[in-house]
């Protein structure tokens, strides 16, 4: 079984990289993908538990990006970087860029709950180990330790969603320069959960061709077409898509823990010879055995 998008504590899953890979083994995962976003700290520890646990490591990054759309309008894009090489200098000063802009916006946003929550950055980071790329999960689960919800999720659908008061912007990079930055550290890029917004009922013809265009003229490999919230009315527009343009599609679950979200490791899989795929494309860093 494989299950190429999950995530540890390094980022916002709450499982350690050991015991993300001993609740896939666990699972009936035997090849597992560690996606931290915008971050390569765990992957060392999961590459030793994965060889402890029998189950093969393929490590990775989900790369926080933001396309334009038209004129006026920009969207939010996660790229999943499939064994890009971790010491490529651009992509590291690219994803440090960024984790630096997530602590900024981290501290905005616990300043403007302080006005109605006895809330502080200290708390924050009490929640994260060192080193972990901060979000707004690790906000959502601060909340949760001083009562004000009982669940992350609650704090996402309650107070920490993206038309809050509390929520503030962060600095991602372009999509299309992303993807020529995984390309470079020689990895394989999969764009992830595509059109989780798309409208229940909207049109085939409203799907934004032109988006999907850019992005694989850019360069993009592949889309992860099997999970949970990519809508189902987009899923045979995405293979057909896919076919067209030769392009890798994988089934992942999206992990963050059993009590992170509802995912749970293994409930989408990736064909095996979709996983060939990636591993033939990539030069960046070699797989573990």
């Amino acid at each position: 079984m494989i299950d190429l998008h999950a995530h540890s504590n390094m980022s916002d899953g709450l499982d350690s990289p050991t015991e993300l890979v001993q609740n896939a083994a666990k699972a009936g995962v035997t090849t597992l993908a560690i996606t931290d976003h915008d971050t390569t700290l765990g992957w060392d520890e999961a590459i030793i538990a994965g060889r402890q646990n029998q189950v093969r490591i393929i490590p990775g990054i989900e790369v926080s990006t933001r396309q334009l759309i038209g004129d006026n309008r920009s969207i939010s894009v996660h790229i999943l970087a499939y064994l890009p090489d971790p010491k490529n200098l651009a992509l590291v000063q690219e994803l440090e860029k960024t984790r630096l802009s997530r602590i900024e916006r981290a501290k905005k946003m616990v300043a403007l709950l302080a006005e109605d929550y006895p809330i502080t950055w200290e708390m924050v980071q009490a929640q994260l180990p060192e080193g972990s790329t901060v979000g707004r999960p690790a906000l959502a689960d601060t909340l949760v330790s001083m009562g004000v919800v009982p669940t992350r999720s609650d704090a996402f659908t309650s107070i920490l969603h993206s038309h809050s008061r509390y929520y503030v912007s962060d600095y991602s990079v372009d999509t299309t320069d992303a993807i020529a930055l995984i390309r470079g550290a020689g990895g394989v890029s999969v764009i992830a959960h595509p059109l989780i917004d798309f409208p229940a009922g909207a049109s085939m013809t409203d799907l934004p061709a032109e988006f999907f265009k850019i992005l694989i003229g850019a360069g993009l490999n592949g889309i992860e077409i099997e999970h949970r919230s990519v809508p189902k009315q987009a899923k045979q527009w995405l293979k057909n898509l896919a076919v067209k343009h030769n392009l890798i599609t994988t089934g992942s679950s999206d992990y963050h823990g059993i009590d992170g979200k509802d995912n749970r490791l293994g409930e989408n899989r990736t064909e095996p010879a979709m996983l060939q795929r990636i591993l033939d494309q990539a030069s960046g860093f070699e797989v573990p055995l």
